[in-house]
């Protein structure tokens, strides 16, 4: 079926209908509006049914290879590849995206996609020649957390006796500082004779250094901006990109899904990634244990996160309510570390109160190596525009040391008149530009206003689900993976206003418009803000939805409701 039939299918005869606001009943009877703070904490979740999955002892099967035993106790998973070959769901496609492009498909006989490399007798085929081909690159995806460290870190036998004596050294520093000494840490009261330590301030560790200059900067984005997403951003033209927030408890407890949060893929050639703590011991050991056990090129400490239960545990914005705690995190993560840390911090934690003009100078002087500036408060979440006027005050402050403005850009004009009128900053970050629409960074570079079509939107969609099934495997798990941050994005990508509807383009994100029909079907299905359209998309290309699957999606932005 052509694609057009398939949208014509989904669409139905009248697209014209605005949808109904979410609602519920009190029990006074009167049906109010629900109001939506940001993240959809009751959102339901796939699981996969574990009987009716291959046992992963038989997965990899090839002609050429022997049936293995099990070796796990009460195994829950088939061992029978023909009784699986029997329940499994239908193959969503002819065409093995990860067997087409490695002569190789990691998930075999559980494979989605599986009529390319499955043999009639149910055996994984493998195009040896292609498979050495690629082999023979460098690995395409780093910073795995390995079962050596894993095993390391959860029998807490890692080496840290560094990060606990540079914590417990600038702690005594701290507590012995007079009021003479104003803000200087190198400076110890003593009792005694005087020690090299009183006369000689210690010297930061040589850092290795980034360009900042004039360069975009993907924005760490918690669930949307997975490796998948971020492959797009830099084939759109994205300088620097950085990982999802990675909190450092989990890190340090190896935990594989936080882990998973700091893979590197080959393209993203200048990469960090985000940390998340409360204390400088945790940020510390995290510091260390990264720059030794992982290839990054800087590690950016979070201090913007809004969410209720970071905040209130004294992580994200709450550090900024801690000056104590926040200087010892910055400095000792700045001392631990060769290679640059950054700052990423909202302008404050109130709307009435900005505090982050004294901030910036202080986080240069602690050992930053450069510094972002959202310019919004904690409280103001995404409710008002981003003040660019206060960026450009907070980076006067250190100029010419590099700033980074980030709020509000979707489009050349904004990065244009933001750059006029922030002369004083290095260079711009993107976070939801680039989920409403990731090509605002050809945009900038070329200087237009891209009128993209619906074709091509669907075609980068395509290539985002190629991307998560290589990335999440393309069995059951990894589709239903795929979907889920499939959709979670086009949660975001809906808002998109083709720039031929607009009377006045270019489009402003925090503009809302009103319910309106595509040039064509496929653009007003894309239009949708409907989770059930969303699901339909996905079904185009991941085939249909797991019986009794739900979506809501996490991010709900109260500014654009």
């Amino acid at each position: 079926m052509r694609l057009e039939e398939k949208v014509k299918n989904i669409l139905g005869p009248d697209r014209n209908t605005p949808p109904q606001d979410e609602t519920r009943r009190k029990s006074t009877g009167k049906v109010q509006k629900r109001k939506l703070k940001g993240q959809n904490k009751a959102r339901p979740t796939y699981k996969c049914d574990k009987g009716r999955e291959l046992c992963n002892s038989l997965i990899h099967l090839t002609d050429s290879q022997t049936i293995r035993n099990c070796s796990r106790n009460k195994c829950i998973f088939l061992h029978d590849i023909q009784e699986y070959l029997k329940v499994k769901p239908n193959d969503i496609s002819d065409v093995c995206y990860n067997f087409y492009i490695s002569g190789k498909c990691d998930r075999g006989i559980g494979c989605r996609f599986g009529k390319s490399h499955i043999s009639d007798e149910g055996n994984n085929i493998i195009d040896a020649q292609k498979y050495e081909r690629w082999s023979e690159n460098e690995p395409h995806i780093t910073n795995s957390l390995t079962s050596e460290l894993q095993q390391s870190l959860r029998k807490k036998q890692y080496d840290f006796s560094l990060s606990e004596q540079l914590v417990k050294y600038n702690d005594k520093l701290y507590r012995n500082k007079t009021d003479a000494d104003s803000d200087d840490l190198n400076i110890i009261k003593t009792n005694g004779a005087v020690t090299d330590e009183d006369i000689i301030k210690l010297l930061q560790r040589e850092k290795k250094q980034i360009d900042i200059k004039d360069k975009l900067v993907l924005s760490p984005l918690t669930t949307v901006g997975n490796l998948p997403f971020r492959r797009i951003c830099k084939e759109f033209g994205a300088d620097i990109t950085c990982g999802e927030m990675a909190m450092c408890t989990a890190l340090l407890q190896a935990a594989p899904q936080e882990w998973a949060l700091v893979k590197r893929h080959h393209t993203e050639d200048v990469f960090g990634v985000q940390l998340c703590a409360n204390n400088p011991h945790l940020l510390t050991k995290c510091g260390q244990l990264l720059e030794k056990e992982t290839n990054i090129d800087f590690i950016d400490l979070n201090l913007g996160c809004p969410i209720e239960l970071v905040y209130k545990q004294g992580g994200g914005c709450g550090l900024l309510r801690r000056p104590r705690v926040l200087e010892l995190c910055i400095r000792n993560l700045s001392s631990i570390l060769t290679i640059p840390l950054t700052i990423k911090t909202r302008i404050g934690v109130y709307n009435n109160e900005n505090i982050a003009h004294n901030l910036v100078p202080k986080f240069k002087e602690w050992g930053a190596s450069a510094i972002t500036v959202h310019g919004r408060s904690r409280e103001q979440r995404y409710t008002k525009l981003a003040d660019w006027d206060y960026i450009e005050q907070c980076a006067k402050t250190v100029y010419p040391f590099p700033v980074i403005g980030n709020g509000d850009i979707l489009s050349y004009d904004d990065y244009k008149i933001a750059r006029e009128k922030c002369a004083s900053i290095s260079g711009v970050m993107i976070g939801r530009g680039a989920l409403i629409k990731p090509w605002i960074f050809t945009e900038i570079k070329e200087h237009k206003l891209w009128d993209i079509s619906s074709s091509e939107r669907f075609d980068i969609i395509k290539k985002y689900v190629n991307y998560g099934l290589e990335h999440w495997g393309s069995d059951n798990k990894g589709v239903e993976n795929t979907r889920r941050f499939l959709l979670e994005w086009l949660s975001f990508l809906y808002r998109y206003v083709p720039v031929g509807l607009l009377e006045v383009p270019p489009q402003k994100i925090n503009e809302r418009p009103p319910f309106y029909k595509g040039r064509d079907d496929l653009e007003t299905l894309m239009a949708s803000p409907s989770a059930s359209d969303w699901i339909k998309i996905s079904e185009m290309l991941l085939g249909p939805v797991p019986e009794g699957f739900q979506f809501l999606p996490k991010h709900k932005a109260n500014s654009y409701k």
